[in-house]
């Protein structure tokens, strides 16, 4: 087999693949080039083309340098194309006494998004441990100073407010846990016939004390006769962090509404506040793991996981979630579906 032969064979095998694969000779000429690699230059057909005159680029020129002077196997380097990253990987290979390179370019604009979000979120998180973590420590200072004895209504107070610190760990912990959870496919939905007004109610109550410290009322307005197909459990830790979400962001004195109407075949319930609500360009991204909408507006901080986990579990269920813009509508508001139980009636609304 000669080395046009097996250059055909790698012309067909590359044309499978996502990334952009090239062969060239030793002056940088392009002997093979797959679809991929004429989309990301040119649209049109780049063979016999020069690599380093066609790409600009400095790193894949010392790549190839080093893969031919200095019979380097592969060298990896990174670099921008389109005003996007790439990851490019150069390989030596001989053929019948033919030295020729491979150029593999990535496109990793997603991983580099990812590392860059997770980054973020492990910053959040430490800031976020560190803070409750701090005001314990500061509280149990005062509570046990020899100097000054201990009050028992003041002893009372300070443990109520450690009690409040441990309660924002345990929130955090638990939104790292359901969101490794769900993502593992460990989280096995069992679906239940439920009434939607209960379900809301104790969530309700369980958000009472969150509430209360901002003067904010929360209004249960899901009307008795609806109710939907769905996983207790799952489904109140939607409501949780939805509520915990509008609680975070709604002005002291404020409130939120909860609503829900059938529709066909489906159950679409609102939370609505009297927040800033969500600015157009974050309405598709606002679901995103590790997104953090700007806090700098009213000190709100945290993990960026609870509306992640809102999402898993919605599309569990085989519905859908989504952000209304505070263009449209004034204020926080929030939508999602699940499907109505077999005893629900649909009606627009």
């Amino acid at each position: 087999m000669t080395v046009y032969d097996k250059l055909q064979i790698f012309q067909t095998l590359a044309d499978a693949s996502y990334d952009a694969l090239l062969v060239v000779d030793h002056s940088y000429r392009i002997l093979v080039a797959n679809s991929q690699a004429n989309m990301l230059f040119s649209n049109e057909d780049v063979v016999d083309q020069n690599l380093i005159s066609l790409a600009g680029l400095s790193e894949i020129e010392n790549a190839l340098r080093d893969v031919f002077d200095n019979r380097e196997e592969m060298l990896e380097a990174q670099v921008t194309i389109n005003e996007r990253p790439h990851r490019v990987r150069t390989r030596r290979i001989h053929q019948d006494n033919v030295i020729l390179a491979t150029v593999t370019i990535q496109d990793v604009t997603e991983l580099v998004r990812l590392n860059r979000a997770r980054r973020d979120m492990v910053a959040n998180i430490s800031h976020e441990l560190r803070t409750p973590i701090a005001n314990i420590r500061l509280i149990l200072d005062e509570l046990f100073d020899e100097n000054d004895k201990p009050k028992r209504k003041r002893s009372i107070s300070a443990l109520q407010a450690i009690e409040l610190e441990i309660d924002s760990l345990q929130w955090i912990m638990q939104e790292i846990l359901d969101l490794s959870m769900i993502e593992s496919g460990q989280a096995i939905l069992r679906m239940t016939d439920t009434r939607l007004d209960h379900l809301v109610q104790e969530v309700v109550e369980r958000m009472l004390d969150q509430s209360r410290e901002k003067a904010i009322k929360i209004h249960n307005k899901v009307p008795s006769d609806i109710e939907v197909l769905c996983d207790v459990d799952q489904t109140k830790r939607v409501f949780i962090n939805l509520i915990h979400n509008a609680i975070k962001w709604t002005p002291r004195g404020g409130e939120i509404r909860i609503k829900a109407f059938a529709q066909d075949e489906d159950v679409v319930i609102k939370i609505i506040d009297d927040g800033p609500g969500v600015s157009e360009d974050q309405v598709d991204r606002i679901f995103e793991r590790f997104y953090q909408v700007d806090a700098s507006r009213s000190g709100n901080e945290g993990s960026g996981l609870g509306l992640s986990i809102c999402k898993h579990i919605v599309e569990a269920h085989g519905g859908r979630i989504w952000a209304v813009s505070n263009q449209v509508k004034s204020g926080g508001r929030f939508v999602f579906t699940l499907p109505a139980a077999d005893t629900t009636n649909g009606n627009d609304h």
